[in-house]
């Protein structure tokens, strides 16, 4: 596990940086410049923010300067009009933010995807970040009805779809390499969202998985964990158990070309100290292993 004090030797700055200095800066200015090294780019999850409205936080990500934000329906409903939707991005573009996709979703039928891809394509966006859940024996490996039925709608409104992993208590998506075999036959556009703390809480290596399937993740949530077990814990980006350079190496090695998307579960009611720190960090080793 990375010390905190193993974290301020490495990567040169402390919370304080994380807030905004511009040598920390440097590294996102570059990606936005069109870094030849750096296809993805930094994100943030809406998720993270589940207990602020959308203008607070705006705020947040802006003061850590990242400028991609994966909707959620708290922030932007499912029954938002037109007028809603662009007061929403209207809002954003005047944080310097751009919301990318939209998800994580639930569905739990066919009425249950077609109310998300409609409800993507009026938001704009060409990424869905779901769970299709449907009536599926856990220890299958054929793709279920209803995953079949999300392919026929990513062809019909050219979109892309990642199922989203999240570990043990989300079965039979637990690990990447679990959606792998649900979808390995299917449309290309249907893929995975990588989360890699819950990767690794499910007993699986997210950086060997990402060089795996590379070619099908189609979003990322960055985290840490303390334990590659259940009762693993989110932690700051530098402290917990996952070899943060090594899955940066791993991103520019294949040419991710996607989002990365902090997801930051730990003190959701007060985040800003966590996301600072995580997001500095991650910023970081992104210079340091250039």
């Amino acid at each position: 596990m990375t010390t905190r004090r193993g974290f301020f030797k490495q990567a040169g700055f402390g919370l304080a940086a994380a807030a905004g200095a511009p040598a920390m800066l440097a590294g996102e200015a570059r990606a936005a410049a069109g870094d030849a090294k750096d296809t993805f780019r930094l994100g943030l999850a809406g998720y993270t923010f589940n207990k602020f409205q959308i203008d607070p936080t705006l705020e947040m990500v802006k003061k850590v300067d990242v400028h991609f934000l994966c909707i959620k329906d708290f922030h932007l409903p499912f029954t938002s009009t037109p007028e809603e939707i662009a007061a929403f991005h209207a809002k954003c573009k005047d944080a310097g933010v751009t919301g990318y996709g939209v998800g994580p979703i639930y569905m739990d039928g066919e009425k249950a995807v077609d109310d998300a891809f409609e409800y993507a394509r009026r938001v704009g966006v060409k990424l869905i970040v779901g769970v299709p859940h449907g009536t599926v024996e856990k220890k299958k490996v054929e793709s279920p009805e209803l995953i079949r039925y999300v392919e026929d709608k990513v062809k019909a409104y050219d979109m892309q779809f990642a199922i989203h992993n999240h570990g043990p208590d989300n079965l039979p998506y637990a690990t990447a390499g679990s959606i792998m075999e649900f979808i390995r036959d299917l449309d290309p556009r249907v893929g995975i969202c990588l989360d890699i703390g819950h990767n690794l809480r499910a007993g699986a290596c997210p950086i060997a998985e990402m060089e795996a399937f590379a070619g099908r993740v189609h979003d990322i949530h960055i985290k840490n964990v303390t334990a590659a077990s259940k009762e693993g814990k989110g932690v700051e980006m530098p402290r917990g158990l996952i070899d943060i350079p090594a899955f940066v190496r791993v991103l520019r090695k294949v040419k991710y070309p996607g989002v990365c998307s902090l997801e930051y579960e730990k003190d959701m009611a007060d985040p800003i100290l966590g996301v600072a720190e995580s997001i500095g960090y991650f910023r970081g080793v992104m210079d340091a292993t250039r």
